[in-house]
């Protein structure tokens, strides 16, 4: 696994998701890791290494929101675009609060997440973070 500001991390449990983003976010010249679980995801990535980690909600197991919160929990900085085909309002502004720097709901624009994960790199790169 690369360690530079242009590591993406994505956990889904949809295999066709992980396939479709790293392929897109490959040609962007991003390098993608892909995950089944969250768990998968904390056995293999520290917290010190950094990357964009795009995180689906509904999960078996350890579910997205449980996800964020250990990440923000552990002080990495680590930044989290959390994704999901659930379509209930106000998804976007608990994103916020719980520390997310975005949500995208299923199935997104290929334009929409290329630039929230340009601006997760610079917001986290502007403090330090990677």
């Amino acid at each position: 696994m690369l360690t530079d500001k242009r590591q993406i991390y994505v956990v889904d449990d949809d295999r066709s998701v992980c396939r479709a983003i790293r392929a897109l976010l490959g040609t962007y010249g991003f390098s993608v890791d892909t995950f089944a679980s969250a768990k998968d995801f904390f056995t293999a990535v520290p917290d010190s290494t950094p990357g964009c980690l795009l995180l689906d909600i509904h999960m078996p197991g350890i579910d997205g929101w449980e996800t964020l919160k250990t990440i923000v929990g552990s002080g990495s900085g680590r930044p989290v675009i959390l994704i999901s085909a659930d379509k209930n309002g106000g998804i976007d502004k608990k994103a916020a609060i719980a520390g997310a720097v975005g949500f995208l709901q299923k199935p997104f624009n290929n334009k929409a997440l290329i630039d929230l994960i340009n601006i997760a790199i610079e917001t986290k790169d502007g403090k330090g973070k990677q």
